[in-house]
């Protein structure tokens, strides 16, 4: 057995650097270490691993933003069709506390903004899937800041790791974080921004009592007609304005 694992392992790595694209392969939430879904090894492995992330099918994008794939990544296009679903368990956090996101090492010529957003589940996280339900709010955005862009720190090897704070005032329950990278080098037409979204769970603590009220819905939130999904980036200069897609980040 460890040395199937040794191999898969070996063969994510090299199908990781190949590919050029990327996925979420760690985050640190409340101290405690948690793996990402790994596509090129998880589905393999007997038991299937105990995950916070929902799984992905790949390292690839989401080019159609009019499927349901946008939401929490999936190939429901595909032969056979992936459809994601909901991870057997959940990590507790604070209210106010610090997630910590490492990506696998993200490729130089994919440029573009890293998008968080929160919905909060009616029960269990784990029995959930929002479907087109306005459920989602936006809770951290970084994009294009005096010629540096958001994903230029993940290009190092290991990537540098991201982080974002849960809003502090955020009520306690069951939430599925949202986290995606949008790649612009292609972006110039509809379609051509490349969406990378991972999904994970969490339980909220503490005596935060708000909920935001303006909420979006994936698909829906992005179209082609979307500010900064449809944008040509080599136009740019170091004192260009990238308009970051989507609504607001809700503060509480």
């Amino acid at each position: 057995m460890k040395s199937i694992l040794a191999f898969l392992v070996a063969a994510s790595s090299l199908l990781s650097s190949v590919s050029a694209h990327g996925y979420i392969s760690w985050a640190i939430i409340n101290n405690v270490n948690q793996s990402g879904w790994n596509p090129n090894v998880d589905p393999y492995l007997s038991p299937t691993p105990q995950r916070i992330f929902r799984p992905i099918p790949g390292n690839g994008p989401v080019t159609d933003l009019s499927l349901i794939d946008v939401q929490c990544n999936g190939y429901t296009d595909g032969s056979p069709p992936f459809v994601t679903k909901p991870a057997p368990i959940s990590q507790s956090v604070p209210a106010g506390g610090n997630v910590e996101l490492e990506w696998t090492q993200w490729p130089d010529s994919h440029k573009g903004p890293l998008i968080t957003y929160m919905a909060k589940c009616p029960g269990s996280c784990s029995s959930y899937m929002p479907g087109s339900a306005a459920v989602w709010f936006k809770v951290a955005q970084s994009g294009y800041t005096n010629g540096v862009w958001a994903t230029d720190p993940l290009e190092t090897d290991p990537a540098a790791p991201y982080n974002f704070e849960i809003p502090a005032t955020l009520a306690a329950g069951n939430y599925i974080v949202r986290h995606e990278i949008i790649a612009l080098h292609a972006a110039y037409s509809y379609p051509g921004a490349q969406v990378y979204p991972s999904c994970f769970q969490v339980t909220v603590t503490g005596s935060g009592t708000k909920s935001p009220s303006s909420l979006v819905a994936f698909p829906g939130a992005y179209t082609g007609n979307t500010p900064g999904i449809t944008y040509n980036i080599y136009t740019m200069n170091t004192t260009s304005v990238y308009p970051i897609p989507g609504p607001a980040v809700w503060t509480g």
